[in-house]
């Protein structure tokens, strides 16, 4: 069985784009608390954010598939937003409630098989880190 990328990215940019092309405000929910996510702690509440990522409220909008970038005013302060699809709970048109919810992710990989005593011959996998720039 082939390993396929996650749909969310995707899905999000989709009701994204249908959210806007009905002139409503795309909001998305986002659990703050997931890692990688770096919003203004000022304004979570219970772990949560709502973030107005409409043309009009953020610029440099991108909405990649490994992350969700743009700069937003809150309190007068311009803000650097990064989310990683995984922590987007939902994004929803604020007029309506219409959009799509999505469920709690977490980026566990999943249990392996214990390897027989005997195999002496297991190796680590390499693994890769984010370096942000600064």
């Amino acid at each position: 069985m082939m390993n396929m990328t996650s749909n969310k990215p995707y899905l999000i940019r989709a009701i994204y784009d249908w959210i806007v092309d009905n002139n409503l405000t795309p909001y998305v929910l986002v659990n703050a608390e997931y890692p990688g996510v770096e919003v203004p702690q000022e304004h979570v509440n219970n772990g949560k954010i709502v973030l107005n990522i409409s043309p009009q409220a953020c610029r440099g909008l991108h909405l990649d598939n490994d992350k969700i970038v743009f700069t937003a005013r809150f309190s007068g302060l311009t803000v650097q937003i990064f989310v990683v699809p995984a922590a987007v709970l939902a994004i929803y048109a604020k007029e309506n409630g219409r959009g799509m919810e999505f469920g709690e992710e977490y980026n566990e990989p999943p249990p392996a098989a214990e390897a027989p005593v005997s195999d002496t011959r297991k190796r680590n996998k390499p693994a890769l880190t984010l370096v942000k720039k600064e």
